[in-house]
């Protein structure tokens, strides 16, 4: 017996599944390596000299008016802005931004009710500043200085601390933060750049199985080459970063190896039928078979793009809506 196109289909046992023949886009994934991390990380400076007496766990969130670490028993605290401590704010200073910075953190403590928030370093901002100070245990000067304040663009997760209790604080680095936006970076084979569009959503895989859904926030644009473990060089990458959809999904895991899918391929407004459908054929090529009603027949089909557990599939006589056999599960 052969197939109306006179190949002779395989033999095979009967197969009661079906499954639909369907018109729509279809994409071809390829799988890369990458890291579940957080994004922004950034050193703090070491601040005041003295010993120090306090430094927060790893993995601690920590918010505006809180302690990065403490001195001879006294924080060095965050407070919010991207201007950087350069100098030091008291009465006579001259106006700037950073004096601005310093009283929306003074009011958002709850220091200064009187206090004008602008530029100008006034004598209200200087009672705030006493009143914060002495809440804080630090000497009332009405002065604040990079000794006292750390500025930051926003609350920090501590990735890292540089120092340990019972140091000698100095300059240098104290540690290292990240925000608390999670991320997946990947480190791309520089062959592969052109899977990396800005914009385009990516499927992951997550250490513990589970799946979750992602978009291609930034794709750099100069190849960087390291070296392996036996200190050769290394293939040149570039780095891609990934948000995700849904970050609660990560948990609080840090530097995880996740898998990432991203497009490969896209076909349009394209047949396409359950790769399991496909039938090998004794004279080469791929066939399906065509269930109508009772009957079966065996027709050849081209095949095109791989995606999703689906496959592309053409050939004459083929059109959406039809019924293809599959292996009953």
């Amino acid at each position: 017996m052969t197939g109306e196109d006179g190949r002779t289909p395989p033999k095979k046992a009967p197969t009661s599944a079906t499954a639909e023949v369907t018109r729509g886009d279809l994409v071809d994934t390829a799988s890369v390596g990458g890291t579940l991390t957080y994004a922004d990380e950034r050193k703090v400076p070491g601040g005041p000299s003295g010993t120090v007496t306090w430094v927060p766990e790893e993995g601690r969130v920590i918010k505006r008016g809180q302690a990065l670490y403490k001195v001879d028993r006294k924080p060095m605290t965050l407070m919010y802005g991207r201007l950087p401590m350069y100098r030091t704010l008291r009465q006579g200073v001259s106006d700037g931004p950073d004096v601005e910075q310093l009283e929306k953190n003074l009011r958002a403590l709850g220091y200064g009710d009187d206090m004008t928030v602008d530029d100008h370093f006034s004598y209200a901002t200087h009672l705030a500043v006493l009143e914060w100070q002495d809440d804080r245990g630090l000497p009332e000067t009405g002065a604040v200085d990079a000794k006292q304040i750390v500025f930051l663009p926003g609350e920090v997760r501590v990735a890292d601390a540089k120092i340990a209790v019972g140091d000698r604080a100095a300059q240098g680095q104290a540690l290292t933060v990240t925000s608390t936006r999670r991320l997946v970076h990947v480190d791309l084979d520089a062959t592969k750049q052109n899977l990396a569009k800005k914009g385009a959503e990516v499927g992951i895989e997550l250490p513990d199985g589970s799946r979750t859904a992602g978009r291609i926030a930034e794709v750099g644009r100069v190849a960087e080459t390291t070296q392996n473990a036996q200190g050769e060089e290394a293939d040149p990458t570039i780095d891609v970063e990934i948000t995700l959809t849904d970050p609660k999904k990560a948990g609080r895991l840090d530097q995880a190896p996740v898998t990432v899918e991203m497009e490969s391929e896209r076909r349009k407004n394209v047949l396409s039928v359950p790769v399991e459908a496909l039938l090998a054929l004794r004279e080469g090529g791929f066939g399906l078979e065509i269930v109508e009603g009772a009957s079966r027949r065996v027709v050849a089909v081209e095949t095109g793009v791989y995606g999703g557990g689906r496959v592309e599939v053409s050939g004459a006589g083929l059109a959406e809506g039809m019924r293809v056999g599959v292996p009953e599960q």
